[in-house]
This record gives C-alpha cells, sequence and structure tokens, in this order.
C-alpha cells in the first residue's frame, strides 16, 4: 500500500464518513452493522494504476473461509479519485470496496444489486471515463483510426499489430510528447 499524505488521509476519511451516513439511510443496509467500515484502514493506490480504481486487500495468507473484518488489511483508492472532479464516483467506488468488506467477496448478481443501490451515480459511465482519463495521463502513446478517428490511448506503440474495434481499420501509432 502506497501511504496516503496528511491531505488524502483527510480526504479519505471524510469520503469514508460521508459514503458511511449514506449507506446508513439505504434500505439495503438497514440489517448490517455498518459501525465497522469506520475502523478499516483507508489508502492508496499507486499513482500509475489504470486499470483498478479501488481493492480490498485481505491479510496474506488469509483463506477465502477466514475473511472477515479481522482479517481485512486495507482498501485502497485510487489517489486522482481524491481530486474534486470525481467526488461522486469515487464515493461509489468507496461504496463498492465497503461491499467486498461487509462480506460479499464475489461480483454475482446479490453484489450488483447491492453495488447499484447506490443513489445518485452512473458508474456504468463513469468508471469507462475515469480509466480513460487514466489512460491519458500515462499514454505515451496513442493508437489512431483514421477512418473514424478514434483514439486508444497506450504505453507502447502497436506497431501494425490491431485493427480499430468499430471499423476494423489498422490503428496508426503517434507519438505523445
Amino acid at each position: 500500500m502506497v501511504k496516503p499524505n496528511n491531505s488524502q488521509k483527510e480526504q479519505l476519511d471524510d469520503l469514508r464518513k460521508l459514503v458511511i451516513e449514506i449507506m446508513q439511510d439505504m434500505d439495503v443496509w438497514k440489517d448490517h452493522e455498518l459501525d465497522a467500515l469506520y475502523n478499516i484502514k483507508l489508502g492508496v493506490l499507486r499513482k500509475n494504476a489504470t486499470q483498478r480504481h479501488g481493492v480490498t486487500k485481505w491479510q496474506k495468507g488469509v483463506s477465502e473461509s477466514e475473511l472477515s473484518f479481522e482479517t481485512l488489511d486495507s482498501i485502497e483508492l485510487h489517489p486522482e479519485l481524491l481530486n474534486q472532479q470525481w467526488n461522486a464516483y469515487a464515493a461509489f467506488v468507496l461504496h463498492h470496496e465497503f461491499i467486498h468488506a461487509l462480506g460479499f467477496r464475489h461480483h454475482n448478481s446479490l453484489f450488483r444489486k447491492l453495488e447499484y443501490s447506490w443513489p445518485g451515480v452512473n458508474a456504468g459511465e463513469i468508471g469507462p471515463k475515469f480509466t480513460e482519463f487514466l489512460r491519458r495521463k500515462t499514454a505515451n502513446w496513442l493508437w489512431v483510426c483514421k477512418d473514424c478517428n478514434s483514439e486508444f490511448p497506450r504505453k507502447k506503440p502497436s506497431n501494425g499489430k490491431y485493427k480499430c474495434r468499430k471499423c476494423m481499420t489498422i490503428l496508426v501509432d503517434v507519438k505523445l510528447n
């Protein structure tokens, strides 16, 4: 875990408080003990992560049957989620990780029902936008379709090996500064 700086700690604590308060008002969580969520150690992911927006980490060597609040190590969020433009999505991601911490380990239909009970945010739209933001921030290359102008930010050149998902044209490499 990357240790959060003081500003990030404060933001994570504020976000935790907000998410737990909202969860306490949600019918789906009325029969769950949410106060234990205040005791979970919160941290940040590496800033160069582009696929993970958050993660729930358990102590090493713990089997699936032993997972509990006592064996929970930490929840980590991507540090870019702590920027104001991503506040609403950050709350959704922390809610997602809290669902794991409450004992719902697998992304099955029950998990998705709990996840999408979160009010006001359409993560199906915001999540991919956040991933695109992260990819563009760390990209060295754009793979560009000359037919439909689609762009795919990447760290390595495609060297003509990939085609556009939309129109099947071979992508051209454009070096970014």
